[in-house]
């Protein structure tokens, strides 16, 4: 006959043997999947079977489904493609674009190769004849090279695709805008622009993964290569950070991939489009920005999907130096 026993409030942290848990004055052990204490919480439950039924068992492993299985971590669920717009040296700024965005595109894996790669292909093939064409946001702004329209509907008819191609695009954006004008004197490890945005988005995407349970996944983090100068300090920074130097002191298990320039990526073409936008919105908020529309609902925000489109100032989207009014994160 079964045994009724209550569940009262416990705290579960796994072990990588097993865990034990306690239920009145009754202990149990049966052997758990390896898993990290970062994915416990606190529950309540209230069981009305024996507790070394079957019933219990799932339960609890629903209750753990984001956790490894055979001692395997979870699948890996995304990857995230960066770019920037303007120019990161404090040694000259430009007066009439003085900021610098980094932008980081975060990909649902199945949904980018499923439906974004497919659609922005498509669309190469229907207006160039092939998919060799590489878009570049400043190439399609300026009409040069392949991008040179003959006719104002051509460019609009392009730009109204690419925008749908964007607007139905399954991807999390996280961006750092750096105002050069008002930076003022810091240390000298945050002296770089590029090193500040790019701290600040690995915070962001910690705090993303953390909310996705994909924080011990070890993510793939694609920038374009920029010269060896710069690559290699990119990633030497990239490292310190994922070693320890961010906000939460944690090791961030993110793998950093330089892809050359000349790289069709459907990724880093669509990070190159968002970028600059950002920076156009921040410089003149009351001008109407159809792009920065179709990005608003994309930003990473500090209620999750509840309240998409709000609430992402300082969180999927934050401002160097920090405005005085902007809310802690």
């Amino acid at each position: 006959m079964a045994v009724r026993y209550v569940w009262k409030k416990w705290s579960w942290r796994a072990r990588d043997r097993g865990c034990c848990f306690h239920l009145g004055r009754t202990n149990f052990p049966f052997p758990l999947v390896r898993a990290s204490t970062t994915y416990g919480d606190a529950f309540e439950f209230r069981v009305w079977a024996h507790p070394l039924s079957f019933q219990i068992i799932v339960i609890h492993i629903a209750a753990m489904r984001n956790t490894a299985v055979d001692g395997q971590r979870p699948k890996r669920k995304f990857i995230v493609y960066v770019d920037e717009s303007g120019d990161h040296s404090l040694a000259k700024v430009d007066e009439s674009y003085p900021v610098f965005v980094l932008a980081f595109c975060v990909f649902y894996q199945g949904n980018y190769v499923d439906n974004v790669v497919s659609a922005l292909e498509r669309l190469k093939f229907e207006k160039f004849g092939h998919d060799i064409i590489i878009l570049h946001e400043r190439d399609i702004r300026k009409e040069t090279g392949p991008f040179k329209f003959r006719f104002k509907k051509q460019k609009e008819e392009f730009i109204d695709q690419l925008t749908t191609i964007i607007a139905d695009s399954k991807f999390i954006l996280i961006a750092a805008v750096i105002n050069k004008r008002a930076l003022g004197p810091r240390d000298e490890e945050d002296s770089n622009p590029y090193h500040v945005a790019l701290r600040s988005c690995l915070d962001s995407l910690h705090a993303l993964m953390k909310e996705k349970g994909q924080q011990e996944v070890d993510t793939h983090v694609v920038f374009e290569r920029r010269g060896k100068k710069e690559d290699r300090e990119l990633e030497l920074e990239f490292r310190r950070i994922c070693d320890g130097a961010n906000d939460t002191a944690e090791r961030l298990p993110y793998q950093i991939i330089l892809a050359d320039k000349r790289v069709n990526s459907a990724g880093l073409q669509l990070a190159d489009l968002v970028a600059r936008p950002i920076g156009i919105d921040y410089l003149r908020p009351a001008q109407r920005n159809r792009a920065f529309e179709t990005l608003r609902p994309k930003f990473f925000c500090r209620d999750g999907r509840k309240d998409v489109g709000k609430n992402f100032e300082g969180w999927g989207l934050r401002i160097f130096p920090e405005p005085t009014n902007e809310k802690p994160r």
